[in-house]
């Protein structure tokens, strides 16, 4: 088992496997989506924090240390490492999209300059790393990531964060739809369920990006 035959949905259930992956230093970016404080800070309704304590235990155990770890590999081989965290400009959110705003889990107000918005400490930004601000799921329809990506030469994309089906999955789409090749990196992702997770994973495998293991993923990593 690995990359080449996981996480195969009904639709390419018998498709060849697909070729090796390279991932040229000069071609390539990661981008870390969301990993903010406030999707790790305790909740105060003990139903809540019954309900959510799995994806806590999740990001705690795998994805922040494994993130981290995707993070130090890629600038140890200098490959550019952005990340994209949602954040308004004003203090009432009126900038941000109407995805945002709906009531419910996704509205979300995450005024820019407050500590509940930033990066989490473990995976925090450094030098001149890119950040980009959005109010929209995909890190690329409300940014000018897009801009960026072009601007530095991207061609691949590396992506790790949260949630696999939300912003990750909608970003990995803007992606793919952009031409870029992009790798999802499983084991650097979570979703508030396990089933939700792998779901989303074998919907976008194949078509929108390859979903890899952290360490298949690095191993992809080339001069």
């Amino acid at each position: 088992m690995g990359w080449k035959t996981d996480y195969r949905s009904f639709y390419y259930e018998g498709a060849p496997e697909p070729e090796d992956i390279v991932l040229r230093r000069a071609e390539t970016a990661l981008l870390v989506i969301d990993v903010q404080n406030t999707y790790v800070e305790p909740k105060d309704d003990p139903r809540e924090a019954a309900r959510w304590a799995p994806f806590m235990a999740r990001m705690r155990d795998v994805v922040i240390p494994n993130t981290a770890r995707l993070i130090a590999a890629c600038r140890a081989r200098r490959v550019e490492t952005v990340f994209a965290r949602i954040a308004c400009l004003t203090q009432d959110g009126r900038d941000r999209s109407l995805s945002q705003k709906k009531p419910g889990f996704n509205n979300l107000l995450l005024p820019k300059d407050r500590a509940d918005s930033q990066i989490v400490p473990e995976l925090a930004p450094i030098g001149d790393e890119v950040v980009v601000l959005k109010t929209t799921d995909s890190a690329l329809t409300g940014t000018n990531l897009r801009l960026i990506l072009a601007n530095l030469g991207i061609r691949n994309v590396i992506v790790a964060g949260i949630f696999t089906d939300q912003c990750v999955s909608s970003t990995v789409r803007s992606l793919a739809d952009e031409s870029f090749n992009v790798v999802v990196v499983e084991d650097c992702c979570a979703a508030a369920t396990t089933e939700l997770h792998r779901h989303e994973l074998e919907i976008i495998n194949m078509i929108y990006c390859h979903v890899v293991s952290l360490d298949e993923a690095i191993g992809f990593l080339k001069a």
